[in-house]
């Protein structure tokens, strides 16, 4: 469900893109980002701190698009979104006894923790890699294919990588016993 909701405003813009133009898209999720904001904690009375990071990131970087009236700094806002959860992962290697990815999983799934780690800085490198990859595109190519790849580029990307670990954890994965 978190997904879902972390996911529909990126698909408001790409819509608001489509039908309109950037900055409409902008406005509208801002708009849509804090009404997410607002369900999440209507429905759970309490907030990721993932989820509320994104928002402010796109309030602030959405805000200067639209006053300075600048694509740059909402293109801007996903690489530095990428960008502090590879550090914060790449921190939490060296900081407290579990890494975040372990934190955040362990619910899910039971690794030993020499797996947490390697998983933990596996994350860590592709969102390096995916901040850098928006910059690229960013400044060499158009807003609409920057809009194009932000929705589909990295969806896929992010689907392809966690299929990618599924035959490497699915040994640690124990069944359900009823």
């Amino acid at each position: 469900m978190d997904l879902l909701i972390d996911f529909i405003p990126a698909l408001a813009f790409y819509a608001a893109y489509k039908l309109y133009d950037f900055y409409v898209a902008t406005g509208v999720l801002i708009v849509v980002s804090l009404v997410m904001l607002l369900i999440s904690w209507l429905r759970t009375r309490k907030l990721r701190k993932n989820q509320v990071f994104v928002a402010a990131c796109a309030v602030v970087f959405g805000g200067l698009t639209l006053w300075l009236h600048d694509p740059e700094f909402l293109k801007l806002k996903l690489s530095l979104i990428y960008g502090v959860f590879c550090l914060a992962l790449i921190g939490s290697q060296f900081v407290g006894k579990r890494v975040l990815m372990e934190r955040i999983g362990e619910s899910t799934i039971k690794l030993p923790p020499h797996i947490w780690r390697r998983l933990n800085l596996l994350w860590a490198l592709f969102f390096a890699f995916c901040a850098g990859l928006n910059l690229f595109i960013a400044r060499n190519y158009s807003d609409a294919v920057w809009v194009n790849f932000k929705l589909y580029g990295f969806s896929i990307m992010i689907f392809v990588f966690l299929l990618l670990h599924a035959p490497f954890l699915g040994r640690y994965v124990e069944p359900k016993t009823e």
